[in-house]
């Protein structure tokens, strides 16, 4: 695994939030590596026209990998193999959401309990990638009864280049702390890069995360609304205007239809705003935005 200009930091695939603005200001801030929104293999497979805009790599993009979910082997290879992924140099399989219509579906987080059929995706996956390296991303178990170390180690079997821990488990969803103590206990089981992810929004969780062992560690959560998260974690003192970076990330998107931009903004905004006075208000006014001309109208009447 390589990463851009260094770094060690990388974004996790966020659904409905890592897109292309999200991701290029990641950059910008310092994040070596950023993930897309996870996208469907049998909607690739079927060409969903939805998966295409999450597909899409904007000019300030040096290292975007792209997650792909999904149970069947040779359908996650060919959509590696497929042409709209070329431009991917790192392709990530979830193993770890735990979203429960992902999960009936035998995707995500169900993947844990079948580390035969983990080991059979890696197999073909990593032969499909044409040597560009395939991870996986995985959470501390079902339950703390049912542990993913066996999860882990067959995506090693199968040719994993790396192993991305969220310390908590699928029952526990987001709630609670991850658990570090078992994200190093798959360090030191696997032979392979192991990223750590779960609670790291600055330079002190940072520094914990890193006590692990670990070679990579990934934000997720915390750079929601927050890019500037990448500087802050390498002790850097970000440099950042809330207004600018809203406007910046919607000019990211300029190649969506501004009904689908205004859309998928609001909840961006709602986390830039955070900590700001008097946010509630504010965010009753993006909220009611029925345009991407009104939503921009009250960013910019925001008084920072």
């Amino acid at each position: 695994m390589i990463t851009y200009n260094g770094s060690d930091l990388i974004l996790a695939p966020l659904a409905g939030f890592s897109d292309v603005g999200m991701r290029s200001l990641c950059f910008r801030y310092g994040a070596g590596l950023c993930f897309t929104e996870m996208v469907s293999a049998k909607g690739l497979h079927y060409n969903n026209e939805n998966t295409q805009e999450l597909l899409h790599i904007g000019k300030d993009e040096p290292y975007t990998g792209v997650q792909l979910f999904g149970s069947d082997p040779d359908i996650i290879a060919e959509a590696i193999a497929s042409e709209r992924l070329k431009n991917f140099p790192v392709i990530d399989i979830n193993g770890g959401c735990p979203v429960p219509k992902v999960v009936k579906n035998g995707e995500g987080s169900a993947l844990i309990e079948k580390p035969e059929l983990i080991r059979e995706i890696f197999i073909k996956a990593t032969k499909a990638a044409g040597g560009r390296p395939v991870t996986f991303k995985t959470r501390k178990g079902v339950t703390d009864e049912e542990l993913s170390l066996d999860a882990a180690l067959a995506a090693q079997e199968g040719g994993a280049s790396m192993v991305t821990v969220h310390g908590r488990t699928r029952k526990a969803m987001y709630s609670g702390y991850a658990d570090l103590d078992y994200i190093a206990k798959i360090k030191s089981a696997l032979s392979i890069p192991v990223c750590g992810n779960g609670d790291v929004t600055d330079r002190e969780s940072y520094l914990r995360m890193k006590q692990t062992g670990v070679d990579y560690v990934m934000i997720a959560r915390g750079a929601i609304g927050r890019p500037y998260v990448f500087a802050a974690v390498k002790g850097e003192t970000p440099d950042y205007k809330v207004r600018e970076l809203i406007k910046e990330h919607i000019g990211y998107l300029s190649f969506m239809a501004d009904r689908v931009v205004a859309n998928n903004m609001k909840k961006q905004i709602a986390f830039y705003l955070k900590g700001i006075p008097g946010q509630k208000s504010i965010k009753e006014k993006v909220f009611s935005a029925t345009s991407l001309e009104e939503l921009l109208f009250f960013v910019d009447s925001i008084q920072f």
